[in-house]
């Protein structure tokens, strides 16, 4: 079977690798297509080589109808590059142009969903032919954005665990030597928000305000932009640290002290790893950050009721999720391959 995988996000190139790996040990092809936005591509190049990467489309404009305009011209491009393969199944994490474009050339598709906010829900849940969520996920969201529930796939704990359980085995030192951190400061790792998502559409000040306050209490910040003009408030602060390159996210959280999100992926992969993490995401959060906050495993900052240690994390108590990722990635691939057969 010739499997399509889309990457319209950073974060969906590591959700994908383990789905890919063993899509394509079971002996399927897969052919991979890539937005050019947020270091998607950077990382997409890097993690999955030598595999080809198709770089279509390029980072979304702000503002509502721009961003609809935009989906609407990848969508477009995605279906002519789709008229010259011969592709089985469509899978993605939420890509909305790849859904538009499977659905127009009768490709079945799959897509995998864990904000139950996301606006364009609408959109790609009724476009797929399998909705992929995990068991957190509330039901009522579901139906709201049409998915019924013949084609609802659910999975135990979150979307992190499909890749930590892996990557939690590399060099953990990795990051650390790439930006030269020295092993007796305490570093904070900060995630800026997702500015211009349909979620998310305004700025977060207080971000920016734990930046400043971390820098000034003699933390080495590491602060990874998302876009490329998010760097620009930071470079040159004493303190901070905005690294050239993509650097390993894993490798980074493994060494960070502590960690604060503005968005969701990072502040759930640092949850999850044991290093203390906190949220200020402005929007809604999702029922899988809600779950972290009830075990103790997320820090909710938003409300000004709880501040953050800046010292030396004792240890690393990484949550066990090795059996857990595992077998979510087996029904996944098992879901992408009975979608692709029922053509």
């Amino acid at each position: 079977m010739r499997v399509w995988i889309d990457l319209s996000n950073s974060p969906h190139v590591f959700v994908m690798q383990p789905v890919i790996e063993l899509l394509e040990a079971k002996g399927h092809i897969v052919v991979i297509t890539a937005r050019d936005h947020a270091q998607t591509v950077d990382l997409a190049v890097a993690a999955l080589a030598p595999r080809h990467v198709e770089v279509i489309g390029s980072e979304s404009p702000g503002g509502r109808i721009a961003k609809g305009r935009a989906v609407g011209n990848r969508a477009l491009r995605l279906r002519r590059w789709l008229s010259n393969q011969a592709v089985d199944v469509a899978v993605s994490h939420g890509s909305y142009a790849q859904l538009a474009a499977a659905k127009s050339r009768r490709v079945p598709s799959v897509t995998l969903m864990d904000y139950e906010y996301q606006p364009a829900n609408h959109l790609s849940f009724r476009l797929a032919s399998r909705v992929v969520v995990p068991s957190f996920f509330p039901t009522r969201e579901l139906r709201r954005a049409g998915a019924r529930e013949a084609k609802v796939v659910r999975y135990d704990g979150f979307k992190e665990d499909l890749y930590l359980a892996a990557q939690v085995q590399a060099d953990r030192g990795e990051a650390a030597r790439h930006l030269r951190l020295d092993p007796e400061l305490v570093v904070g790792v900060f995630r800026p928000p997702p500015e211009g998502a349909l979620y998310h559409r305004h700025g977060n000040v207080r971000f920016d305000e734990l930046v400043e306050q971390a820098a000034r209490s003699d933390v080495r910040v590491v602060v990874l932009p998302r876009l490329r003009d998010q760097d620009k408030p930071f470079r040159g602060v004493k303190h901070v640290i905005v690294p050239e390159s993509p650097v390993n996210g894993v490798s980074l959280l493994s060494r960070a002290d502590f960690f604060v999100g503005a968005g969701g992926t990072m502040s759930r992969e640092a949850a999850i790893l044991g290093t203390p993490a906190y949220t200020v995401f402005s929007g809604k959060l999702a029922a899988v950050d809600q779950e972290l906050i009830h075990r103790g495993w997320l820090v909710d900052l938003r409300q000004g009721t709880s501040s953050i240690r800046f010292e030396r994390k004792v240890e690393f108590p990484e949550r066990s999720v090795a059996t857990r990722g595992e077998a979510n990635v087996a029904l996944i691939v098992d879901t992408v391959l009975e979608a692709g057969a029922t053509v």
